[in-house]
């Protein structure tokens, strides 16, 4: 009975394999939407990213200038992109430091991502991309959870080239003043 079991987890295992290939083949046919086109370009920053940090209003416990390390990878074959941020020289520790992730992917026709914030929020954002391509813009679609810390509003990723980016973001603290954190990022694998 055991081995029933087994043989038949494995025939539907190659199975749901089989159907995910031919979804794949059905999808590389048809030509890319507008969103898949910008999904792409963000996808070619997966990656190690470093370089300094700066806020507006300066923030005293990001230190100007600090040093922030971001990792991005495509990950569930192929369908979203992970970006998780850490300031340099912190330990990796999400109980105690600040170590938001960011999930993008494609919803139909737009492109999305999911910011999990540390202030213990998820806003979602839909994204507008410039004439050439290089800048996608994340415009607030709505948060679920607490927002009495305030929660990120605005993402902007500029593509410099293949080895530069930056990022702009913008929070939304209570009584509704926000502060932007600009990152000049370079690849560093």
């Amino acid at each position: 009975m055991k081995s029933l079991r087994v043989l038949l987890t494995v025939v539907a295992l190659s199975l749901s394999t089989v159907a995910f290939a031919q979804t794949d083949a059905a999808k590389s046919d048809a030509p890319k939407s507008d969103a898949q086109k910008s999904f792409d370009q963000l996808k070619s920053l997966a990656g190690a990213w470093q370089g300094p940090v700066t806020t507006v209003p300066p923030d005293p416990g990001m230190g100007n200038g600090a040093s922030v390390q971001v990792s991005m990878h495509v990950t569930s074959r192929g369908n979203s992109l992970v970006h998780e941020m850490l300031a340099s020289g912190v330990v990796d520790d999400p109980t105690k430091n600040d170590h938001p992730v960011t999930m993008f992917y494609l919803d139909n026709d737009r492109l999305l991502l999911t910011h999990y914030c540390d202030a213990g929020n998820r806003p979602r954002m839909t994204a507008r991309t410039s004439p050439d391509g290089k800048t996608l813009e994340f415009d607030f679609l709505d948060v679920s959870g607490d927002v009495q810390y305030g929660h990120m509003q605005h993402a902007v990723f500029t593509i410099i080239d293949e080895n530069h980016h930056t990022e702009d973001w913008t929070f939304l603290m209570p009584g509704d003043k926000l502060m932007r954190g600009h990152m000049d990022l370079q690849r560093t694998k």
